[in-house]
């Protein structure tokens, strides 16, 4: 049901704060968009989906600040040979991002589309819209409506390396609402990098289409700076024997809520999302996501580990809908915390809605401090009990991480949380 706007609508007033791009192949999906906003209003604590999570920080229409650090760790994925492309605060930085050519993908950026017959036309904001049922996403609506740049990414082939959006800050109070849509052609194959804190409060949007055969690859890396304030939705469409992998390194940042919305609407695909998270102090981090089978022989796993201590707060909200005629589903859920103190806490939401009776379904969640006897065993072969911690947090991890299918990415993240992990021993 609509919301009624009035004077202090803070819906209403953050949209009168933001001013609509104006490219002529987007208009109708931003004006959609913004219709769709402001029928559902700007996200609450009494909505059922932001009942763990505050999202004040999100909605107001100042943006929360954040300190500018002088040695922001924002370098990430240096071992391997990647197209780099920068955003500082949501702005473009032609000087450090690399050339955009590269073979078996064309690569442009969303403020400088214009052509009215741009291939983006048919995804900008599609997955988007389709992924506001049955749970309304109204941050991502904000999102397509007014975002200021982004990427289009259409994936011919098999380019010789990943593509890394870089988000980089230098204002202590700046906002970034980037869009990027990724389109992948049968048979394409593609990574996608991305890392960085981008701005003091930043709204970023991705879809995806992975068209039959084909197989898409993203590794995340998210936080370093506590005063973070970040929401992320990804949406992604899968065709029939094609793969959709996802996984996401968390480690600090004030607020970080990730949404994932997968629809499997093709035969004998695969969806994997993952991640890890480690937090400490006035950190929370809300993992939301939403994978629909709607064609046979789909294959999807939601793996998500979290360490938290100091107070740190976490969430999952995972669930898996089968529809009727989703015949051989195998549907996998697992979501767990390791909590490092007494202060800290996990806060779980699994579900399935299953409509076909030949599925292999199955969730489950769980929260514990660390496992006593193995601690013991360790400390019993000499290991001083700071580095016995790390070894049973990473080991903990491990589940998680081993969703990355590349080695060196997957031993690069290892080594960043072990990292973390020695610069946050109490």
């Amino acid at each position: 049901m609509a919301r009624t706007a009035t004077n202090t609508d803070p819906t209403e007033a953050m949209i009168t704060s933001l001013a609509m791009p104006d490219a002529p192949w987007a208009r109708p999906a931003r004006e959609s968009a913004l219709a769709r906003l402001r029928a559902m209003g700007l996200p609450t604590r009494r909505d059922e989906y932001w009942k763990y999570t505050r999202p004040d920080a999100l909605t107001q229409l100042a943006a929360p600040e954040a300190a500018v650090l002088v040695n922001d760790e924002t370098i990430m994925f240096d071992e391997t040979d990647r197209l780099k492309i920068v955003f500082v605060d949501g702005i473009f930085d032609a000087a450090a991002s690399d050339d955009l050519s590269l073979e078996g993908i064309t690569i442009e950026r969303l403020e400088a589309a214009q052509s009215d017959l741009h291939w983006a036309k048919n995804l900008y904001g599609v997955l988007e819209e389709r992924g506001q049922t049955p749970v309304a996403r109204p941050l991502a609506a904000l999102n397509t409506a007014f975002a200021t740049d982004g990427v289009l990414i259409h994936v011919t082939g098999k380019p010789s390396k990943p593509v890394n959006l870089i988000y980089r800050h230098e204002s202590n109070t700046s906002d970034a609402i980037l869009h990027s849509c990724i389109k992948l052609d049968p048979g394409a194959e593609m990574t996608l990098l991305e890392n960085g804190p981008a701005a003091a409060r930043f709204n970023n949007v991705l879809e995806v289409e992975v068209a039959d055969t084909a197989s898409f690859h993203h590794v995340r890396a998210q936080g370093r700076d506590h005063e973070r304030h970040a929401v992320t939705h990804m949406f992604a469409r899968i065709g029939a024997n094609s793969a959709f992998r996802s996984f996401t390194m968390t480690v600090n940042g004030r607020l970080t809520r990730n949404d994932c919305v997968i629809e499997i609407i093709g035969d004998d695909a695969l969806a994997h999302v993952a991640g890890a998270c480690v937090g400490d102090g006035d950190f929370l981090h809300d993992d939301t996501v939403f994978i629909t089978h709607d064609a046979l022989n789909g294959e999807s796993r939601q793996v998500f580990k979290k360490v938290l201590r100091n107070g740190a707060t976490g969430v999952f909200q995972g669930k898996i809908l089968v529809k009727a005629g989703a015949q051989k589903t195998d549907g996998y859920q697992i979501s767990q915390s390791l909590l490092l103190d007494e202060d800290s806490q996990f806060l779980a939401k699994p579900e399935l809605e299953i409509y076909a009776d030949d599925v292999a379904c199955s969730h489950g969640s769980t929260s514990g401090a660390i496992d006593e006897d193995a601690m013991f065993y360790l400390r019993s072969r000499g290991i001083l009990e700071d580095e016995a911690t790390d070894l049973l947090t990473l080991a903990f991890l491990a589940e998680a991480v081993d969703e990355i299918a590349q080695e060196g990415l997957r031993d690069g993240i290892t080594a960043r949380l072990g990292s973390w992990l020695q610069r946050h021993r109490s």
